[in-house]
């Protein structure tokens, strides 16, 4: 998959500017503050409906604004697509070409992206939340049914949490029962998808990971509790650790056990990697993860996602950062730095200075 071209609105601190991608490497250059993560931001929205770096949607329109629009259009294999989210105080509308949908996964997965930036350390060094997402926004570009599965989880999640708040506990006793039914089918699907997953991510980061370190560590993934290999009988196993837990969920107001609270275990060279490996090490095993999901998307969807890689050369040391630069030679890339000169080692690519929210042309 390729991108062609990106058009910004009133996103962030563009007024109107208009980017053209190549098939390679293409590099976004410019002093700190100008806009380069900006537009990453962009395609990557238009990838997977949402940012990495903010909580409310309102919060990319430019400031003195009513709204942001954001189109792209790229070559697939199964021809051209074309994407456009407009975004505004209260809502958002999407479209697939020129067409508007009303379900968020109907617009994730025509274009897919993989995206890294140094905050990625969270993903090894932070809690559970930030594996979680990792999971969640990487599936859901390649599949519809867990993107589904879990937007009507989080809408039963909700409402039970909420039911849990209620204050006459007979009735809240009498009616957890039938959202317990409810909430299983939908956890035991993405209990099931998230397993496949992390069954070809794990020998993918491995040999990445290897690869960037020279043998020198090696990088173990799993999942952080036990299910059955069987769909319905994940669900009837949530169905009784939902009923065990019913009590201290009345007492804490929440619901403490399903897929909401599951983690993934990571190691290297057998220690966990959390809180024990250095800035270094958490650095490489992040980018060998998004490595891995590059190719993940690639055996599934049949063709390369985006790599958006956010600052990421100049925090990495010189062999790795030749190394990176090798592996990714045949994707379409969207490299940020402030100094291109300093970092790409006379690599061929399509260059793009940005200067205060504007193309230098």
């Amino acid at each position: 998959m390729v991108i062609k071209n990106l058009t910004l609105h009133n996103f962030r601190n563009y007024e109107d500017e208009e980017f053209s991608f190549e098939p390679g490497l293409n590099v976004l250059s410019g002093r700190n503050a100008q806009g380069k993560t900006n537009c990453a931001e962009a395609v990557f929205y238009l990838c997977t409906g949402t940012s990495l770096r903010i909580r409310h949607d309102r919060q990319l329109i430019r400031h003195g604004t009513d709204g942001a629009h954001i189109a792209a259009r790229a070559q697939t294999r199964f021809g051209s697509v074309s994407l456009e989210a407009s975004v505004f105080e209260n809502k958002r509308e999407l479209f697939v070409n020129g067409n508007k949908v009303s379900k968020a996964a109907d617009f994730v997965g025509n274009m897919n992206s993989v995206f890294f930036s140094p905050g990625e350390l969270r993903l090894i060094q932070d809690g559970p939340d930030e594996r979680r997402r990792f999971l969640n926004l990487s599936i859901s570009q390649t599949s519809r049914e867990y993107c589904t599965a879990l937007s009507r989880y989080q809408r039963i999640l909700d409402q039970r949490n909420n039911l849990l708040k209620e204050r006459d506990s007979a009735l809240v006793l009498e009616t957890l029962p039938v959202w317990d039914e409810q909430l299983a089918v939908y956890a035991a699907r993405i209990v099931r998808h998230r397993r496949i997953f992390l069954a070809k991510l794990a020998p993918m980061a491995q040999e990445a990971h290897a690869y960037l370190t020279d043998g020198a560590e090696e990088l173990g993934l799993g999942m952080d509790g036990t299910y059955p290999e069987n769909e319905d009988e994940i669900a009837e196993k949530l169905v009784r650790q939902l009923a065990s837990a019913r009590e201290r969920d009345l007492r804490l107001g929440f619901t403490s056990v399903g897929p909401h609270r599951d983690d993934i275990r990571i190691t290297i060279n057998g220690t966990d990697a959390r809180g024990f490996c250095s800035q270094g090490q958490a650095r490489t095993a992040a980018l060998s993860l998004k490595l891995a999901e590059t190719d993940i998307f690639r055996g599934l969807a049949g063709e390369t996602p985006v790599l958006i890689l956010d600052d990421v050369l100049s925090e990495l040391d010189l062999p790795r950062r030749k190394k990176l630069l090798e592996r990714v030679q045949d994707i379409q890339c969207i490299l940020t730095c402030t100094h291109a000169e300093r970092v790409l080692f006379g690599a061929a690519c399509n260059k793009i200075r940005i200067k205060e929210g504007k193309v230098v042309r």
